[in-house]
């Protein structure tokens, strides 16, 4: 059995129950901490279960008591709840890090996104890089993880080619290495094993936009149309969508399609192949 006593923050979402099983697996103790109660079940390779709401610091008294190591993937994608990310991505992840502060936490891994660093202008990353810039000056010893889109992110693709048209913008050219869960769990606690503070994560295989769409299709075995739509189209949704709703709506849209006007190739890593993934998907 591992000595350290790790917490984990957002275990019953895609990456952090991937996180607590690859954690589970290595022989860690484990405490997680859930919304309700219901959501136990979610969470049963825990040692220890911790019922409180990020969002309200009161719920939260005690939660790092006897932990060595923290681990949140918290935030939202499909906002909720009338939460936003700044109520969620942001501040939960501080009140979190203030706890650790007051007990004996030896170190914090957080998870965000690729190239959240440069986009902070978008919703998403207001919040989520907020949160690192106070993680650093925190003086904490932390972890930065900016991972790629996972398969699960992909399964838009496989989605759209179920109807038989696989829409992309401009030339389909740009390029992603999007990594699974489990892949990246095992990175995220190789990691905090290390000594590097801050890593960006992708998958084995690089593909274009149109490479994906390609694949999809194969694994469906249909012989659908991949549409290029072009680039302009793409930039209108997201003005029109600043303009006419609130940011709970279209903070998801705005990330997704600008991460799809640019290349997003990380370092490598990770066993799974999406086109396996695909296969089991169709």
């Amino acid at each position: 059995m591992q000595n350290k006593r790790v917490l984990v923050a957002g275990a019953t979402g895609y990456l952090g129950s991937c996180i607590l099983k690859e954690l589970k697996n290595r022989g860690y103790w484990i405490r997680v901490l859930i919304r309700r109660e219901q959501q136990r079940e979610k969470v049963i390779e825990a040692d220890e279960v911790f019922v409180g709401e990020i969002t309200e610091i009161d719920t939260l008294q005690g939660i790092t008591d006897s932990i060595d190591w923290v681990f949140s993937t918290v935030g939202i994608t499909r906002q909720k709840d009338g939460l936003t990310y700044m109520d969620v991505d942001y501040q939960g992840n501080i009140n979190l890090l203030n706890q650790a502060l007051h007990t004996s936490v030896e170190r914090f891994l957080y998870v965000s996104a690729l190239n959240g660093d440069k986009l902070k202008s978008l919703k998403i990353f207001q919040a989520k890089e907020g949160f690192v810039d106070q993680l650093k000056a925190s003086g904490i010893d932390y972890r930065v993880i900016r991972p790629n889109g996972f398969f699960s992110d992909m399964l838009d693709f496989l989605n759209m080619a179920r109807k038989g048209r696989v829409y992309l913008f401009g030339k389909g050219d740009k390029k992603l290495n999007p990594i699974a869960g489990e892949d990246l769990a095992k990175v995220c606690v190789d990691k905090m094993l290390g000594e590097e503070s801050e890593s960006n994560v992708g998958g084995p295989d690089v593909f274009s936009q149109y490479e994906i769409a390609e694949l999809a299709l194969q694994a469906l075995g249909k012989k659908g149309e991949i549409v290029c739509l072009p680039d302009f189209i793409r930039v209108l949704i997201i003005k029109v969508l600043r303009l006419f709703t609130s940011s709970k709506v279209y903070g998801p849209f705005e990330f997704f399609l600008t991460a799809m006007a640019n290349d997003n190739v990380a370092p490598s890593y990770g066993e799974q192949h999406l086109k396996h993934f695909f296969n089991t998907k169709a």
